[in-house]
């Protein structure tokens, strides 16, 4: 009997029929640069391509909005011209640098989503620490967690005013309420993804479940955690102008309520401008809070790490103030000797590479 065939040459390393494959090197380059997929762009070509979307955006306002009476495509009363929205009575009365109009209620809407927001990260955190540390805790608070996530936005309003009526406190307590949810389940997914083998590491070297939770798995989680509490800030400073639709009398109104009282006045150009300067506030607030993501987590953003390298020389210091007061457990013989195997492990490792 004949020998069966032998099989043609193939790669030593069989592909599997679900692996997605990507082409590399010049094959990615076929489309062209500006068409090559996720290709990384430089900075400046990042700002440039964000004017032109800009400057389109405007060149189109005023053509639908260009000429007067029935010469424009949509009345004044439906969107106002850029020389209406722009115009200078308007911005004189909201930038009076006396009256600090403008200035006033932005501050007094901000300081309300700082306050609420700041309340719902001291309580989501550790709520979302013990829902992603413990299954249990995570069903159980499972139900609260879906009304919070799942609830629309403006159906609080009447239940913050039957709670805190119309003050200060139940602007407050409505971003609390809106964000609580959301930040409490973000934290909960980042801990829950934190992979087992640092927990079994942390494990075999003696910690005990509070030193995993607390320099385990919180840290590595916390980049995660920073990124979405940046994000639903921005989500939060959107949501409290629903709830400004009432003023206490001798109180700031906020933004919402310029943009009511405009809206009732008939001044559609003053609404205009007001969107214009919260998506402009809201993106400086990003950036800033951005660059100190990248400052305190410059392994994951790529930062300078000056804050990271502060936290950690602060965190030092404290645990050396607490090992003067609490003197730290010896570790038992199998620690000890696993301590010692690795030690000899990196010794050999420099022998062996020098």
């Amino acid at each position: 009997m004949s020998e069966p065939a032998k099989p043609s040459h193939q790669s030593t390393a069989a592909i599997p029929t679900d692996t997605v494959v990507r082409k590399t090197g010049s094959s990615r380059r076929d489309g062209g640069s500006f068409f090559a997929l996720r290709r990384p762009i430089p900075q400046w070509q990042a700002i440039l391509f964000g004017l032109l979307c800009i400057f389109i955006v405007y060149v189109l306002w005023w053509f639908v909005t260009r000429g007067s009476g029935e010469e424009r495509i949509l009345s004044h009363a439906e969107l106002p011209s850029p020389a209406e929205t722009f115009d200078h009575d308007q911005l004189n009365t909201l930038l009076n640098v006396q009256d600090n109009y403008l200035a006033k209620n932005l501050w007094a809407s901000l300081r309300r989503v700082i306050l609420g927001f700041v309340l719902a990260a001291g309580i989501g955190i550790p709520l979302g620490v013990l829902c992603g540390c413990f299954p249990w805790f995570n069903s159980f608070l499972a139900p609260v967690n879906v009304f919070g996530r799942n609830i629309p936005i403006a159906a609080l309003i009447p239940l913050t005013y039957a709670l805190f009526q119309t003050g200060e406190l139940q602007k407050v307590m409505f971003i609390f309420i809106a964000a609580v949810a959301f930040v409490m389940m973000d934290t909960a997914g980042a801990v829950a993804d934190v992979g087992s083998r640092y927990i079994d590491t942390a494990y075999t070297l003696g910690a005990s479940r509070r030193q995993i939770i607390l320099k385990v798995l919180v840290p590595l989680a916390m980049p995660r955690i920073f990124n979405s509490l940046r994000l639903l800030f921005g989500l939060a400073f959107g949501y409290i102008m629903l709830s400004e639709t009432i003023v206490e009398p001798g109180e700031a109104g906020g933004i919402g309520s310029v943009i009511n009282m405009a809206q009732r006045r008939g001044h559609p150009e003053t609404i205009i401008f007001i969107l214009i300067v919260i998506p402009a506030v809201a993106l400086v607030i990003d950036r800033v809070v951005f660059f100190v993501q990248r400052s305190l987590f410059p392994y994951q953003y790529g930062g300078a790490g000056v804050l990271h390298d502060a936290w950690r020389g602060l965190m030092h210091g404290a645990e050396s103030v607490k090992r003067l007061i609490i003197r730290p457990k010896p570790l038992a013989a199998a620690q000890m000797a696993i301590l010692e195997r690795a030690s000899n492990h990196r010794k050999t490792a420099v022998k062996a590479a020098s």
